[in-house]
């Protein structure tokens, strides 16, 4: 339709939907104005509103909808759009500082841009138009709308956003905010001005901010953080923190109290509970999340979690346990915040119950071959099965004792054990082999320097478990069980070449009677055999001649 200057104007859309909240608010950044070339057909909430241009002077404003408004050269042929400004996308006109805003609709969560509206124009005696003087801006205030509050909010780094809203509902949700609306009136010198101004500056993340602002304006917070994901909903809690947008807060809360979290958002919300406090009756349940209240600490944790496994009766499922427990206290670990997470009295407590136990199936292995009544035990698991299993646990055991440097007094233990060294005596081949692969393991350890213990203490452990390891080595190279037979043999060698060229002596002439007689049955210890012959005779005669 056109008005009594010949110009087109807008006509009202019918059937406007009212909202449940009064009061409308429309936002843009003024950083990167739309260019009136570009139109958006798609209706995308979190999409920068469009921008309206300026109309030229003495002619009445017009507010349109993007998906209606006429093309640029009509404008420039209404006068609507000055020609020195036509603005182009990512660039801020040189002549205007200030562009008027496009009205959103009065649905508050609404970003989608509005149908066309008829502007009411003041009825002025003789029918003449409005001056620019009385004209009102229908694209920035709109008391009876319930517009009566522009808000700018300035980033960092440099975008600014602008807002209009109703100012009741603003107030009503956030007392940081009310108290600035409430400054801002008592500076209006004009009493019948009808829009107040606030800004903001130094804002960190401009989308965040209006997306706690649009929050106030939704009644449904939980749907709306449904939809934000966990992530953003911890920066809005954070932004509502600090406006004291308490509604937005314990919806935040909630919210994120119910739903899983990755370790990159756990680790985000433990930085903002650093950073920020939150009343403790609306942060309990979250925290109670976050860090464990009254619970034991990680050393005894850790005990029951070592000693749960070598308590378990499936293999399968004992191995698996043991990796997940190697790969937590593991020094390496993004789960190890520090190294002192085990108790040494109390793993070598459970290296003396595994002992202990591997001493009563001993005794009831050398019973048997003996004919010996045998007291019944609740666990009828076969007797090698049993065996296996704790020596498995030693192993383990002393693997987390090398990994923490205390396994000295694990080579202690084992060279004090002179009743098991009697029971392998007296004990079937295919059951007694089990104890020498702990012998194997402590002797690897040791000829790698992963254990530094005295010279006595390495004799003593050498002289008790050399003899049953040359026994049962053809055993270990059929079931090797995960045992290096090359690596065993270099260990086994080293070790004997740090003893004093005396005790070297008694145990390499031993290995050769051996060696003559079992052949391949036996460790290949060559190498360090000739080590010693070198630095016994060869060197020493030299030496002395």
């Amino acid at each position: 339709m056109l008005d009594p200057g010949g110009n087109r104007r807008s006509t009202a859309s019918s059937g406007r939907r009212s909202s449940g909240f009064r009061g409308a608010w429309c936002c843009s950044f003024a950083a990167a104005p739309q260019s009136p070339d570009c139109r958006h057909s798609a209706r995308n909430p979190y999409k920068q509103p469009a921008v309206a241009t300026v109309a030229a002077p003495k002619v009445p404003s017009c507010t349109n909808s993007l998906h209606s408004s006429p093309s640029p050269s009509s404008k420039l042929g209404l006068g609507i759009i000055d020609p020195r400004r036509i603005l182009s996308p990512g660039r801020v006109s040189p002549i205007d500082s200030y562009v008027p805003l496009v009205q959103l609709p009065e649905k508050a969560s609404s970003f989608v841009s509005t149908e066309e509206h008829e502007v009411p124009y003041p009825s002025l005696p003789g029918g003449d138009l409005p001056s620019s003087a009385a004209k009102v801006d229908s694209g920035a205030c709109d008391r009876e709308k319930g517009l009566d509050l522009r808000f700018k909010v300035t980033g960092r780094d440099g975008r600014s956003l602008m807002m209009e809203m109703d100012s009741e509902v603003l107030c009503a949700n956030s007392s940081y905010f009310a108290g600035m609306v409430l400054r801002s009136r008592r500076k209006v010198s004009d009493a019948l001005k009808d829009c107040w101004e606030i800004e903001v500056d130094g804002v960190e993340d401009l989308d965040v901010f209006r997306d706690t602002i649009e929050m106030m304006y939704d009644r449904n917070e939980m749907k709306w953080l449904m939809k934000a994901g966990v992530s953003r909903a911890i920066d809005v809690l954070e932004v509502s923190t600090s406006v004291m947008f308490d509604r937005g807060t314990r919806s935040c809360l909630k919210y994120l109290e119910a739903v899983p979290w990755s370790e990159h958002e756990e680790e985000k919300l433990k930085s903002l509970f650093s950073r920020c406090t939150f009343d403790a009756s609306v942060t309990e349940e979250v925290l109670a999340r976050l860090h464990s209240v009254g619970s034991s600490g990680s050393e005894e944790l850790a005990v029951q979690l070592i000693r749960s496994v070598t308590n378990g009766i499936n293999g399968n499922a004992r191995k698996e346990l043991q990796a997940l427990v190697n790969g937590l206290f593991s020094k390496s670990s993004v789960y190890s915040k520090e190294l002192a997470g085990l108790n040494k009295d109390s793993l070598y407590g459970i290296c003396g119950t595994c002992v202990n136990s591997l001493m009563e199936l001993f005794k009831e292995a050398s019973s048997s071959l003996r004919a010996e009544p045998v007291l019944l035990t609740k666990d009828q698991r076969p007797l090698v099965e049993r065996v296996s299993k704790q020596v498995e646990n030693l192993n383990w055991l002393l693997d987390i004792l090398i990994d923490k440097q205390m396994a000295v007094d694990f080579v202690y233990l084992w060279a004090a054990q002179d009743e098991l060294v009697r029971l392998h005596e007296r004990t079937s081949s295919m059951i007694r082999y089990e104890l020498s692969r702990i012998s194997a393991s402590v002797f690897m350890a040791m000829g790698r320097g992963n254990i530094q213990c005295r010279a006595d203490v390495r004799h003593s452990v050498l002289r008790k478990w050399f003899r049953p390891l040359l026994l049962d080595f053809g055993w270990i190279q059929r079931c090797p069980k995960g045992l290096d037979m090359r690596m065993l043999e270099e260990g086994l060698g080293q070790v004997i070449l740090t003893l004093p060229l005396k005790q070297q002596h008694t145990l390499f002439v031993e290995w050769f009677q051996f060696f003559g007689s079992q052949g391949s049955e036996c460790p290949n210890l060559s190498k360090a055999f000739q080590v010693w012959w070198r630095r016994s005779f060869v060197r020493g005669a030299g030496t002395h001649s």
